[in-house]
């Protein structure tokens, strides 16, 4: 079964102003890079819009409705707090973003493809059910994990988050559902501040991992080996979701981690021999931060070859 590839143009009209670093050409370089011959195997589709009802597993129908009313006009940009900028296109832009999570879902869920990887924006995991922050507006992973609940009997849902910054969105989300397990490995004391070790959960659910400024590999490394592998093993999950952020690669300027472009692809490949293990290969891959274009790219790439491979 092929990899699936999930994006939609719409995600390139989210238009957050110049200088901003969640721009879109951090979209147009991965898609450039997955251009290449090596990636022409992947199945490629069009993200659809998520609906009402996928939103609300998520979020308020207050915080859906403040951002639809706060959509600027033509040309201009408006602030939904200091960091977070949208634009006209921004509303079409999070509907196809997180419409390409509950995609990737049902496709792996019903065996259409063995996995899949969402390259859309604007990212989502700092989104809180009823506050948009940190460039999210809508909570696109979790959005996917309680749609496989809903939708496909996918009773225990896993989300590795990978990104250099805590998830705090999809904590908040996770917090109280015994069948949701959220891991994250991210630079202690950045943004946005959240996800210490003491936070767990109603079940021991949640599994935070910080790590200090300047880690690169080797710690990294081990924090995933020892204690992420362990607890998803036993949490037994029926579908593996990851927020795949590529923030904390050393060339990165919003973060201070050192990780490489090789670690991206390792720590997909052993995410993806525990599918196999637990979960018949189902992993969903969205993504989420990275800002310095060349290493995004690089390290896109090599996350796509490592779900390719399997």
């Amino acid at each position: 079964m092929p990899t699936l590839l999930l994006t939609h143009p719409a995600c390139l009209a989210h238009d957050t102003g110049d200088y901003h670093p969640e721009c879109a050409d951090r979209l147009k370089a991965i898609l450039v890079a997955l251009e290449e011959e090596e990636f022409m195997t992947l199945h490629r589709e069009q993200a659809p819009q998520a609906t009402m009802d996928h939103l609300l597993r998520a979020h308020s129908m207050g915080h859906i409705d403040y951002i639809r009313r706060n959509m600027p006009r033509p040309g201009e940009q408006a602030h939904l707090d200091p960091d977070t900028v949208i634009s006209e296109g921004s509303w079409n832009a999070a509907l196809h973003a997180a419409g390409a999570v509950v995609a990737a879902v049902d496709a792996v869920a019903t065996g259409q493809c063995r996995n899949a990887f969402c390259a859309v924006r604007p990212p989502g995991h700092h989104a809180e059910p009823k506050n948009a922050m940190g460039f999210c507006l809508f909570n696109n992973v979790a959005i996917g994990a309680l749609h496989a609940q809903a939708e496909h009997g996918l009773k225990r849902v896993a989300v590795i988050d990978i990104d250099v910054h805590h998830g705090n969105g999809t904590q908040e989300i996770f917090f109280n559902n015994p069948d949701l397990f959220y891991a994250s490995t991210h630079q202690s004391e950045a943004y946005p501040g959240t996800g210490f070790r003491h936070e767990t959960g109603c079940a021991d659910n949640i599994l935070n991992a910080p790590l200090p400024a300047g880690s690169g590999s080797e710690p990294w490394r081990h924090v995933v080996t020892t204690a992420i592998l362990p607890r998803l093993r036993a949490f037994k999950p029926d579908l593996i979701m990851m927020s795949t952020g590529f923030d904390a690669h050393g060339s990165d300027p919003l973060a201070h981690m050192r990780l490489t472009t090789n670690d991206y692809y390792w720590v997909t490949e052993q995410l993806c021999d525990m599918a196999r293990e637990l979960c018949e290969h189902r992993v969903v891959s969205v993504l989420e931060g990275g800002y310095d274009l060349r290493a995004l790219a690089m390290s896109s790439a090599a996350h796509v070859r490592a779900l390719m491979g399997f």
